[in-house]
């Protein structure tokens, strides 16, 4: 871990926002850490140090400031490009794998021994696993204080803790006062419906709502997703139990996230699950600084520099649509998806006007008769041998593997080439550097100017000037092509 202890200290005397999130401060004369851009008045030189995460900074001994609130920085990760299995590990306790398993077990997810996996972390953020997961929970816990009226055992509950007493134990070790303390002090905005959790999620700025919606829109399935007034919603089920989740752009660089779900102990899963569908943890600065040195998508990065990458809620529901999209267009495979979900899927538990139904289990579909779709006969049996694939290996699409290792599992099932790989890994995995080479929208937005596209080769050689970031170059190229295409046909009409 590496971090320049001069360049950090000019950042937090100018409480400069574009290191919002890159590292925290911590305060040897108060004991408390901080946000670069915190307001508090800045302390001497000497009396300071920086850690590459929160985490980092609880393990060493400082408390969060209550000014700045370390909880809400967007989630960058100052770990990104330092360590691969680091990457794995963190996407995987984001997810709650250190729940109800040990380090040990999350080690061997990732492909490594427990003590190399230690190592990596000191290494990479200066912090244990568990120091990571511990600190994801108080923070989160923090959050709910502040932002929502929950009573403190189901935010205890919501965040991750699995008793209340060790939730107070744990919260007045770090704050030195109970959790009641600071919902006296706090004076957020708590209102929601009964049985809703509302909450903000934050991410570094620039952000382009309207072309999420954009992605999302035309590929809703219909009885699971909707897009009202700039709201999306859909649908969601997980252990057992079916729920709805609503997200719109809110003030203050964050998404309002509005949560209904019968068991409060998923909610970190929830949250973790927004944030790669959504994008948050991404660093619009540092992809826009690399791809505008490319001369084709310099003027389309300028023009839409807070351009995310869309992801996926669950594992199997992406493989599939994957598999439905295959040479047919977007509303085809929306069309497709609707009729599986509208024959496979469970009726939707929660009262909704519009959702009614939640995206099909692999159990569901793994011996399903999948004659009348419109389906033929190869794509079929495909989705089948996915289903019973995904049915007996629950980690099938887990952040646990490589770009590398994905790319083989992914490929080694029927009826998943190169491309549906490379977009699953872009759309679930999130993986950066993803690229479907071989994609004709690709292909079609780079094509020269007597209108020859370049081969799948061809293209992958011009790419490699675009890495680590090739998928955000795909989805720059894919956004633009879809925009020309639009304004055609408005043209033709």
């Amino acid at each position: 871990m590496d971090i320049d202890h001069d360049a950090c200290y000019r950042a937090i005397c100018a409480r400069d926002p574009r290191f919002d999130g890159r590292f925290f401060t911590g305060v040897r004369t108060t004991g408390i850490y901080c946000r670069p851009i915190c307001p508090a008045r800045t302390p001497r030189r000497e009396n300071v140090v920086f850690f590459a995460a929160a985490a980092a900074a609880q393990e060493a001994g400082f408390r969060p400031c209550l000014r700045c609130r370390p909880e809400t920085a967007p989630d960058l990760g100052a770990w990104r490009g330092t360590s691969n299995t680091v990457s794995r590990a963190l996407a995987l306790i984001e997810l709650g794998a250190l729940d109800d398993e040990p380090v040990e077990r999350l080690a061997e997810r990732v492909g490594v021994g427990e003590r190399h996996l230690r190592r990596l972390f000191a290494q990479s953020l200066g912090a244990s696993p568990v120091a990571v997961a511990q600190t994801r929970r108080i923070l989160l816990a923090k959050q709910l204080i502040h932002e929502t009226a929950l009573p403190m055992t189901e935010v205890a509950l919501a965040s991750g803790f699995s008793s209340l007493r060790r939730f107070n134990e744990t919260f007045q070790a770090l704050y030195r006062q109970p959790p009641m303390a600071l919902r006296r002090a706090s004076a957020g905005e708590k209102a929601a419906a009964p049985g809703e959790t509302t909450l903000l999620l934050r991410y570094k700025p620039p952000y382009d709502w309207p072309a999420m919606l954009g992605y999302f829109g035309p590929r809703m399935i219909a009885g699971v997703e909707t897009i009202e007034n700039g709201v999306y919603r859909r649908a969601i089920a997980l252990q057992g139990e079916h729920g709805i989740v609503a997200v719109e752009l809110a003030e203050a660089d964050a998404l309002k996230v509005r949560v209904r779900f019968p068991k409060l102990s998923v909610l970190p899963n929830i949250i973790a699950r927004l944030r790669r569908v959504f994008d948050l943890a991404a660093d619009p600065q540092a992809v826009a600084l690399d791809l505008g040195k490319d001369a084709t998508l310099a003027p389309l990065v300028a023009h839409r520099p807070g351009l995310r990458l869309p992801g996926a809620w669950d594992g199997f529901e992406m493989a599939a649509r994957a598999i439905l999209g295959q040479q047919v267009t977007v509303a085809g495979a929306a069309r497709l998806a609707a009729r599986l979900t509208e024959r496979f899927g469970e009726k939707l538990r929660c009262a909704d006007p519009v959702l009614t139904r939640v995206f099909p289990e692999p159990a569901a579909l793994a011996e399903a008769d999948l004659a009348g779709l419109g389906l033929t006969r190869a794509r079929a049996e495909s989705l089948k041998k996915l289903a019973a694939a995904a049915a007996v290996n629950p980690h099938l699409f887990s952040a646990a593997l490589s770009l590398e290792e994905a790319q083989s599992a992914l490929r080694a099932l029927p009826g998943v080439g190169d491309w549906t790989a490379q977009y699953i890994a872009m759309r679930l995995l999130r993986e950066p550097d993803a690229f479907p080479a071989a994609d004709i929208g690709l292909r079609r937005a780079l094509a020269d100017r007597d209108g020859a596209r370049p081969t799948p080769k061809t293209l992958l050689a011009r790419a490699e000037n675009w890495r680590p970031w090739r998928a955000y170059a795909a989805q720059h190229l894919w956004t633009a092509e879809g925009a020309m295409t639009a304004k055609s046909r408005e043209f033709r009409r």
